[in-house]
């Protein structure tokens, strides 16, 4: 794989600072009980794109839109809902296609990048918002990203946990993944229909427990200390041929601070209910995305954007990563800051909640205010 390749197959830390003047999340929230203004999140299921989206909501003001990622929930976002909200802004974070209590199209190809970026449209549109400021983290980044590189009239900023902003490639993205003769990249694992699914869905609790704190900094940490001490080194995301996913220990059995019993309850049973096929079948699109988006390359963002990631994402550590942060402006100009957390793994704002909310404030409020 040459450089060329590499920089956009993939995508390193530059250090930014939240100004001290806004409040962490936490902040925001007792204020605002104490002012007894903030409203409770609720859910409702809205009508959008041809499928049916459950929303949840809160707030007054303008539009903030949150995207999760894989595999996850509008309850990735609970608590920059409340800090959001709590700072005079209407959220919602919808359950994507595929996920929780909405549709799950079964066809394959009813999940490509432009199915995805139609249903933010028509989240607008149902919710009779004619701009909103679009938040993604992970796949929800990707979502977000091309949501500002299609629609900049309907998304007048974005911020991104994660995932960059990724340039089109020369060539399909699938035969740029790492392969050997005894381990493939995870992407690839999940190409197939079957066996991921029978993998995940063995347990989806377990699944859930394991992958969150597998990513996360504390299981990042946790695995360099074992490789340290003997054991093997992290993979990087290969999967052995012949075998599966989740792989080595497992969650240990106290969970980190950032991360409660009851937060796994909630995934646990929203997988169990809606399955795994509608979240893999993003990755079954990756080469179709590629194949229908020919005529977006070389497209740049230019709404207000801000990246946020984890200084331990295992997506950091991609080969071409750091070329690719580098360069990040040329392909987002409108690009305001990029903010490394330091300690962070790959699930940002639930394992720093309080500094993800004030970075998200912070760049909302410093937008041209929209009639």
């Amino acid at each position: 794989m040459n450089r060329r390749q590499l920089l956009a197959a993939a995508l390193t830390p530059l250090a930014w600072r939240v100004a001290s003047d806004v409040l962490p999340s936490n902040a925001f929230a007792a204020t605002a009980e104490r002012d007894g203004k903030m409203s409770k999140t609720t859910q409702r299921i809205i009508e959008c794109n041809g499928i049916h989206i459950n929303i949840a909501e809160q707030g007054e003001g303008p539009l903030v839109l949150l995207v999760h990622g894989f595999p996850e929930s509008w309850f990735s976002w609970r608590h920059q809902i409340d800090a959001l909200a709590a700072a005079g802004f209407r959220v919602v974070a919808p359950d994507l296609r595929g996920y929780g209590k909405s549709d799950a199209p079964q066809a394959i190809d009813q999940y490509t990048i432009l199915h995805l970026t139609g249903d933010m449209v028509g989240i607008l549109d149902a919710l009779g918002a004619a701009t909103a400021v679009i938040v993604g983290h992970d796949w929800g980044a990707s979502v977000a990203w091309q949501a500002a590189l299609m629609r900049p009239d309907r998304f007048r900023a974005v911020a991104a946990l994660s995932v960059p902003l990724r340039p089109r490639g020369k060539v399909r993205p699938t035969s740029l993944m790492p392969r050997t003769e005894h381990a493939q990249f995870y992407q690839l694992y999940f190409q197939e229909p079957g066996p991921a699914e029978a993998e995940f869905e063995r347990d989806p609790r377990a699944t859930i427990r394991n992958m969150l704190f597998g990513a996360s900094g504390d299981g990042v940490a946790a695995a360099r200390a074992a490789a340290t001490a003997g054991g093997p080194a992290p993979n990087l995301g290969m999967v052995p041929k012949g075998g599966g996913f989740l792989q080595g220990p497992g969650a240990p059995k106290i969970l980190p601070s950032w991360l409660a019993e009851s937060d796994i309850d909630f995934y646990g049973e929203e997988f169990k209910r809606s399955g795994f096929r509608g979240a893999l079948n993003y990755y079954r699109n990756i080469d179709r995305n590629w194949e229908i988006t020919g005529a977006m390359a070389g497209l740049q963002v230019t709404v207000p954007a801000l990246y946020v990631a984890g200084d331990r994402d295992f997506v950091v550590s991609f080969p071409g990563m750091d070329q690719l942060l580098a360069n990040l402006k040329s392909f987002v100009p409108g690009l305001r800051k990029i903010q490394m957390l330091p300690g962070c793994g790959h699930w940002t704002q639930q394992e720093r909640p309080n500094e993800v909310s004030a970075a998200l404030v912070e760049f909302i409020r410093a937008l041209p205010s929209r009639s």
